[in-house]
């Protein structure tokens, strides 16, 4: 497999969505790519089987806040103080989505345990919860409330949560590592009351964890995406080609 990295920048909600898609749609045969990206403006992002009407979409226009939905599953995210990786990767006999998923998580580790060294106490998870029976509650509106089986723990919180789609015969994976606290405020977009506002506050803060939160100190997310490549290319004992945005074909975005 070859392996090929892109670094995007910070691009809007929309692009960043739709590039995902055109990279899926476009895949090179055996080749794997890694995209990181970053969010200009600030964008929640909902499940592709999730309404936008559980969104207060005149609060997100009137603090200009990107709503884009996604073209994998899970609920919604706040992207804000956060590095989002994407990965494109064709499905081959011998691999599965479950395996992909797991492997990539893994690479993710090994990315922000060389990033610092204090995250070798990040583990994956290791229990599926169950998700039919979340997603009926408010909190089940949200994608950080709980983690899925393979997603990265710090401490027992969630730290980096993904997303993942097949598309013909390649796997769709992007996900959020969370570098700063502010994914927190979803909560003022949801259409629910103030009193559950506050139960969900509660319970993501005990629930989730950042960075910055973690390492008490501010991200240097240049450092961070130069970690991380470092993390996949261990993992998967190769050497990424670097590729520039610039040179490929957008004509679908």
């Amino acid at each position: 497999m070859n392996w090929k990295f892109l670094d995007s920048g910070v691009n809007s909600g929309k692009f960043n969505m739709d590039f995902d898609v055109f990279l899926a749609e476009n895949f090179e045969k055996d080749t794997a790519i890694l995209r990181l990206y970053r969010w200009n403006p600030y964008c929640i992002s909902l499940g592709a089987n999730q309404s936008f009407d559980e969104i207060d979409l005149i609060k997100t226009q009137y603090h200009q806040i990107d709503v884009v939905k996604r073209p994998t599953g899970g609920r919604a995210i706040l992207h804000s103080q956060e590095l989002t990786y994407s990965v494109i990767y064709p499905i081959e006999s011998h691999t599965s989505a479950k395996n992909i998923y797991n492997e990539i998580n893994l690479a993710l580790r090994k990315g922000l345990i060389k990033f610092d060294s204090k995250l070798e106490e990040i583990d994956l998870q290791h229990v599926q919860p169950d998700f039919k029976k979340i997603y009926k509650k408010e909190i089940g509106a949200i994608c950080f409330a709980v983690s899925a089986r393979s997603e990265l723990n710090f401490r027992g919180k969630k730290l980096v949560g993904s997303a993942q789609r097949k598309m013909g015969n390649v796997i769709l994976q992007h996900g959020s590592i969370l570098c700063g606290d502010y994914h927190m405020k979803i909560i003022d977009y949801l259409k629910i009351n103030e009193v559950k506002k506050k139960e969900i506050l509660d319970e993501i803060s005990q629930t989730t964890i950042d960075l910055k939160t973690a390492l008490n100190y501010d991200i240097d997310y240049g450092k961070l995406n130069l970690y991380m490549l470092a993390g996949f290319e261990e993992h998967f004992n190769m050497i990424f080609e670097q590729i520039e945005q610039s040179t490929i074909e957008l004509n679908s975005v």
